[in-house]
Protein backbone atom coordinates (compact mmCIF):
# COMPACT_ATOMS: atom_id res chain seq x y z
CA UNK A 1 0.00 0.00 0.00
CA UNK A 2 2.84 2.44 0.84
CA UNK A 3 4.40 1.77 -2.55
CA UNK A 4 1.16 2.91 -4.23
CA UNK A 5 1.25 6.22 -2.30
CA UNK A 6 4.87 6.76 -3.32
CA UNK A 7 4.02 6.05 -6.97
CA UNK A 8 1.09 8.49 -6.87
CA UNK A 9 3.36 11.10 -5.27
CA UNK A 10 6.05 10.66 -7.93
CA UNK A 11 3.47 10.99 -10.72
CA UNK A 12 2.02 14.13 -9.11
CA UNK A 13 5.47 15.73 -8.85
CA UNK A 14 6.20 14.81 -12.47
CA UNK A 15 2.93 16.34 -13.68
CA UNK A 16 3.61 19.51 -11.67
CA UNK A 17 7.11 19.82 -13.16
CA UNK A 18 5.78 19.39 -16.69
CA UNK A 19 3.21 22.14 -16.05
CA UNK A 20 5.89 24.52 -14.73
CA UNK A 21 8.20 23.84 -17.68
CA UNK A 22 5.39 24.46 -20.16
CA UNK A 23 4.45 27.73 -18.44
CA UNK A 24 8.07 28.97 -18.41
CA UNK A 25 8.69 27.98 -22.02
CA UNK A 26 5.44 29.61 -23.10
CA UNK A 27 6.32 32.94 -21.54
CA UNK A 28 9.83 32.75 -23.01
CA UNK A 29 8.34 32.11 -26.43
CA UNK A 30 6.03 35.11 -25.94
CA UNK A 31 8.99 37.27 -24.95
CA UNK A 32 10.98 36.13 -28.00
CA UNK A 33 8.04 36.84 -30.31
CA UNK A 34 7.57 40.30 -28.79
CA UNK A 35 11.27 41.09 -29.24
CA UNK A 36 11.19 39.81 -32.83
CA UNK A 37 8.16 41.99 -33.63
CA UNK A 38 9.81 45.04 -32.04
CA UNK A 39 13.01 44.53 -34.04
CA UNK A 40 11.01 44.08 -37.25
CA UNK A 41 9.15 47.32 -36.53
CA UNK A 42 12.45 49.16 -36.16
CA UNK A 43 13.54 47.96 -39.59
CA UNK A 44 10.49 49.07 -41.57
CA UNK A 45 9.08 52.40 -42.62
CA UNK A 46 6.02 53.44 -40.60
CA UNK A 47 2.73 52.81 -42.47
CA UNK A 48 1.52 56.28 -41.44
CA UNK A 49 2.56 59.82 -42.36
CA UNK A 50 2.70 62.90 -40.15
CA UNK A 51 -0.32 65.13 -40.77
CA UNK A 52 -2.44 62.35 -42.27
CA UNK A 53 -5.65 61.04 -40.67
CA UNK A 54 -6.21 57.31 -40.10
CA UNK A 55 -9.02 55.11 -38.83
CA UNK A 56 -8.09 52.74 -36.05
CA UNK A 57 -9.68 50.52 -33.45
CA UNK A 58 -9.04 51.31 -29.80
CA UNK A 59 -7.19 48.37 -28.25
CA UNK A 60 -6.87 49.91 -24.80
CA UNK A 61 -6.91 53.17 -22.86
CA UNK A 62 -3.77 53.98 -20.90
CA UNK A 63 -1.94 56.79 -19.16
CA UNK A 64 0.57 58.43 -21.48
CA UNK A 65 3.90 59.92 -20.39
CA UNK A 66 2.20 63.30 -20.84
CA UNK A 67 -0.06 62.45 -17.88
CA UNK A 68 -3.27 62.28 -19.88
CA UNK A 69 -5.29 59.23 -20.88
CA UNK A 70 -4.72 58.14 -24.47
CA UNK A 71 -6.30 55.58 -26.76
CA UNK A 72 -3.92 52.92 -28.05
CA UNK A 73 -4.64 51.58 -31.52
CA UNK A 74 -2.82 50.15 -34.50
CA UNK A 75 -2.55 50.90 -38.19
CA UNK A 76 -1.17 47.86 -40.04
CA UNK A 77 0.33 46.66 -36.75
CA UNK A 78 1.93 50.06 -36.06
CA UNK A 79 1.06 51.46 -32.61
CA UNK A 80 -0.61 54.89 -32.51
CA UNK A 81 -1.19 56.72 -29.19
CA UNK A 82 -4.14 59.10 -29.60
CA UNK A 83 -4.66 62.01 -27.20
CA UNK A 84 -7.66 64.29 -26.77
CA UNK A 85 -10.16 61.44 -26.75
CA UNK A 86 -13.70 62.10 -25.48
CA UNK A 87 -14.74 60.42 -22.21
CA UNK A 88 -17.24 58.24 -24.09
CA UNK A 89 -14.48 56.45 -26.07
CA UNK A 90 -13.66 52.93 -24.90
CA UNK A 91 -11.96 49.72 -25.96
CA UNK A 92 -13.35 48.39 -29.22
CA UNK A 93 -14.46 51.79 -30.53
CA UNK A 94 -13.27 52.94 -33.95
CA UNK A 95 -11.83 56.46 -34.14
CA UNK A 96 -10.12 58.71 -36.63
CA UNK A 97 -6.85 60.28 -35.54
CA UNK A 98 -4.32 62.67 -37.10
CA UNK A 99 -0.67 61.65 -36.70
CA UNK A 100 1.39 64.39 -35.04
CA UNK A 101 4.82 62.84 -34.56
CA UNK A 102 6.84 59.65 -34.37
CA UNK A 103 8.37 58.36 -31.18
CA UNK A 104 12.03 57.40 -30.79
CA UNK A 105 13.00 54.77 -33.33
CA UNK A 106 9.84 55.48 -35.35
CA UNK A 107 8.23 52.33 -33.89
CA UNK A 108 5.09 54.18 -32.77
CA UNK A 109 3.40 57.54 -33.25
CA UNK A 110 1.47 60.17 -31.30
CA UNK A 111 -1.81 61.43 -32.74
CA UNK A 112 -4.74 63.63 -31.85
CA UNK A 113 -8.39 62.59 -31.92
CA UNK A 114 -10.40 63.81 -34.93
CA UNK A 115 -13.76 61.98 -34.78
CA UNK A 116 -15.52 58.67 -34.24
Amino acid sequence: MELAYVAVGVVAVFVALVAVVRRVRGSSADARESKRAHEAAQNRDPPVNIGETYELGVIELTDHHSGSEVAVGKVEGFVVFTEGIPDAIGEGDVIRARVLSFNTGRTSADATFVET
